[in-house]
């Protein structure tokens, strides 16, 4: 896995972390971006293992 790619991952669960203990801590409107960082960083984590899948297979 290239280093761009590591990079990206740890920081797409970086992003995902602040999200859950966003979500976690707050109520209301707060929460609901939490929870929508918590996706977002979750998402981007695995279309970044799939870029590299493919990659790797050729497709």
């Amino acid at each position: 896995m290239k280093s761009s790619s590591v990079f990206f991952l740890a920081f797409s669960a970086l992003i995902a972390l602040i999200g859950l203990f966003t979500a976690a801590r707050t109520g209301g409107d707060l929460a609901a971006f939490g929870f929508g960082l918590l996706g977002f960083g979750t998402l981007f984590g695995y279309s970044v293992i799939k870029r590299h899948y493919d990659r790797t297979h050729g497709h």
